[in-house]
């Protein structure tokens, strides 16, 4: 007899806590395994829609006569607006629901990118990679809630590690379609083939991605008894006569930003909000200068590109075997680890980014040891937070990570135009990755 239907039978319908548990220790449905797949895809088109400047930033400073600094400005345009959307539009997934907030999202990345394949000046492109930005930060923090509340307690830590793995897929092969966009109809095309893969998949968003299951259970949404008992029979479970009960604190969650330091999980929040922007500066200058200063070494703009195409290439390797490894190992050893590697990475490749097939090589490395990194932080940070507030965690977490996201290009944009090599830049940003180690080990998990 199910936990579902144990509560039945003795008169009293199964708490909230009683059908979590009984969903974590079932074997997986097709359900959610369809939910994870279609959460990697979205995933995927993140990755393309953020590094998308990235791979024609030498264009667009070509043909407009572009300083470093600008550049480095248009490449934080977007992480701009991926900080608001992931600080001030994924908490409502917590209020309006995870899958709306998601739908919401994907529409403004289409309407952003297809836009910015029109923009006419650097002043236009900024304004809409920000807009666009948005829409890839609200999305992001929903997507992580869904995939960690679908999962069986078995496979959780790969089922997130493969959705953020997600990303670097994405970015692989966009940035393979880009290159060859770019050589043949100039940079434009690639945000244009943005705009197209984001709208082709809101329908498929809208028939087949499942509301988060923690959301239905708190009974905020319309109909939640309904859609709950929908869900459950689509996962091959017994429906509910009415909805579990539910902690009555999960209600009162009107502030839901001031109870993310309620208590312990303020030490929580502080330590994670401290790896998550330290990783993230270290992150985004890697991925969005990389193939910039290749071209500036006089490498070409299709070397410039392979060279983060590689990065992108090593992040779906380290994003699987950390996920491949959650299962056996726990989070955080695994993430201290991998966050140890990273910063040695990054310095090897400052040491040897005049040897460019060495350079290739270290690249694919550092993109092992970076994205599984950044899987180690997006799989903990669930386990933090209870499930009415959990979607404000994600997304202010991702959030705080995200301004050091674009602090990153602009002062590695300000340090180019001071002089700085690009060896130097390298060694300068392996420090906030390293210290980013000391707060993931303080982290209970």
């Amino acid at each position: 007899m199910s936990v579902v239907d144990a509560g039945a039978a003795g008169g009293r319908p199964a708490s909230a806590a009683e059908l979590r548990q009984a969903i974590d220790s079932a074997p997986m449905s097709r359900l959610q395994v369809r939910a994870i797949v279609l959460c990697v895809v979205l995933n995927m088109l993140d990755g393309f829609d953020v590094l998308v400047m990235a791979f024609t930033a030498s264009e667009v400073g070509r043909e407009w006569s572009l300083s470093g600094t600008t550049l480095g400005v248009l490449l934080s345009a977007g992480l701009f607006g991926m900080a608001g959307g992931s600080l001030f539009v994924a908490p409502w997934g917590d209020r309006i629901g995870r899958r709306a907030v998601i739908l919401l999202c994907l529409a403004v990345m289409t309407a952003g990118m297809f836009a910015s394949a029109l923009a006419q000046g650097p002043g236009q492109l900024t304004i809409l990679r920000a807009v666009t930005g948005v829409g890839v930060g609200g999305i992001l923090a929903s997507l992580n809630v869904i995939t960690s509340e679908y999962s069986s307690r078995r496979w959780r830590g790969t089922a997130v590690g493969l959705q953020v793995t997600g990303y670097p897929i994405g970015a692989t092969v966009g940035g393979t379609i880009a290159a060859f966009l770019i050589s043949r109809y100039g940079w434009r095309s690639a945000f244009l083939f943005g705009a197209v893969a984001s709208g082709i998949v809101i329908p498929v968003v809208m028939r087949s991605l499942p509301e988060s299951l923690d959301f239905l259970l708190t009974g905020r949404a319309p109909n939640a008894l309904q859609r709950l008992n929908d869900v459950l029979r689509r996962m091959g479970r017994p429906a509910v006569a009415e909805l579990p009960a539910v902690a009555k604190d999960e209600h009162a969650a009107r502030n839901p930003v001031s109870r993310l330091f309620a208590g312990a999980t303020g030490r929580s929040t502080a330590l994670i909000w401290t790896a998550f922007f330290l990783l993230m500066f270290g992150f985004y200058f890697v991925t969005s200068w990389t193939p910039r200063l290749l071209v500036s070494a006089g490498r070409s703009t299709g070397q410039g590109i392979t060279g983060g195409v590689l990065l992108n290439v090593g992040g779906i390797v380290g994003g699987s075997l950390f996920s491949f490894l959650a299962a056996k190992a726990g989070l955080r050893p695994l993430a201290a680890v991998y966050l140890v590697l990273t910063s040695a990475s990054i310095v090897l490749f400052g040491l040897f980014a005049s040897d460019l097939a060495l350079a290739f090589v270290i690249a694919l490395v550092i993109g092992v040891c970076l994205f599984g990194s950044m899987v180690g932080l997006y799989a903990m940070t669930p386990l933090l937070y209870p499930a009415a507030i959990r979607t404000t965690g994600m997304g202010w977490a991702i959030g705080i990570g995200r301004i050091g996201a674009i602090l990153a290009p602009i002062v590695a944009g300000l340090l180019i135009d001071g002089g700085w090599s690009a060896s130097q830049l390298y060694y300068a940003f392996a420090v906030p990755v390293a210290a980013t180690v000391l707060a993931v080990r303080s982290l209970r998990v």
